[in-house]
């Protein structure tokens, strides 16, 4: 644990930007130059995304790569922030529980004088979560590609991919919600931001300590979704939106 100590500050950094470069890759753009030549971030809605590989590309196949190759992006970070915060304490028990049953064991120990290098440790998986979505939304990769920096992504299958490493009961929750709203509206875009409200509901239902960040990570993906959400509610939001190719709509 002593040497743990000395590199931790090390640990947290290289945790938060490896999980960065890493959802970073952008997937949908290498995808669509590789089959059809062309820019997926100048078709469709303009996503660096899954769906738009659909609409860029036509193909159901094409989707399902991209769609895992995102979720891929959330989910190792994820498995080795747990794998290391695990193998660095003994304070921590088997990889497979939900890390918020991590914290809710851990927390209430503080006031018994649980090392504080526990404490920091735990935070690891949290970070990889948060990483990998800013670097799907917000890609460096491709913005060196296009020479400009801004948002690339929405981070629901980066950060779908990440809730199945994290916790898997939020990963549940999220998608059972996501889809029964996009079947009951058949409005894609509504179903994405009841996603993304679900989580820190669940937390909350939960009772889990880590609503917090449950909240922030709601908060970033909403942000993401929030001019189309709005054009939806004022009733400027294609349904299902699969086949539209009109051009970037946010």
């Amino acid at each position: 644990m002593t040497d743990s100590v000395a590199i931790l500050p090390a640990i947290l950094l290289l945790t938060l930007l490896a999980s960065y470069m890493i959802g970073s890759i952008p997937f949908a753009y290498i995808i669509v130059r590789q089959v059809t030549g062309q820019d997926v971030s100048e078709r469709g809605s303009g996503n660096v995304g899954a769906m738009n590989v659909r609409r860029s590309t036509g193909s159901w196949g094409w989707f399902l790569v991209a769609m895992i190759s995102d979720a891929l992006k959330g989910f190792f970070p994820v498995t080795l922030a747990k794998l290391t915060a695990i193998s660095l304490t003994a304070s921590f028990g088997s990889y497979f529980a939900p890390w918020a049953q991590h914290m809710d064991a851990i927390s209430p120990g503080v006031s018994e004088g649980i090392a504080w290098t526990s404490l920091c440790l735990l935070t690891l998986p949290m970070l990889a979560v948060a990483g990998s979505v800013l670097g799907h939304n917000y890609s460096l990769w491709f913005g060196l590609i296009k020479r400009r920096f801004g948002r690339t992504g929405k981070g629901l299958a980066t950060g779908g991919g990440a809730l199945l490493a994290y916790d898997w009961r939020y990963f549940v929750l999220v998608v059972t919600v996501g889809l029964l709203t996009i079947a009951l509206t058949r409005y894609m875009m509504a179903g994405q931001v009841a996603a993304a409200a679900t989580l820190p509901v669940s937390a909350l239902l939960l009772g889990s300590t880590d609503w917090v960040f449950a909240l922030c990570m709601g908060a970033v993906v909403y942000a993401a979704h929030h001019k189309r959400f709005i054009g939806m509610l004022r009733g400027n939001e294609p349904r299902l939106y699969v086949n539209d190719d009109s051009g970037p709509r946010g």
